[in-house]
């Protein structure tokens, strides 16, 4: 959240996604669920079905921790 806000990146999708953003006017965040959910889905087919949940469960985990952490204004880019 913090590196978006500074329009930086880890790199990877992050870096179409926001430029994407900027240059389309499509929201970014949107964008990277949607290549989440496509290499979630992707792993059923090579990973058991167990472990690919638990991935899910501890991704959910961790936006829960970003969301009731984040605070509106706490990362200005300025």
């Amino acid at each position: 959240l913090a590196l978006l806000r500074h329009q930086a990146s880890v790199g990877g999708v992050n870096i179409v996604a926001q430029w994407l953003q900027q240059t389309r006017g499509l929201r970014a965040g949107y964008i990277q669920m949607s290549v989440d959910v496509l290499v979630v889905l992707t792993a059923f087919a090579v990973v058991p079905p167990e472990r690919v949940l638990q991935s899910v469960v501890g991704a959910v985990a961790i936006g829960a921790i970003l969301t009731l952490n984040h605070r509106p204004g706490r990362y200005l880019g300025v």
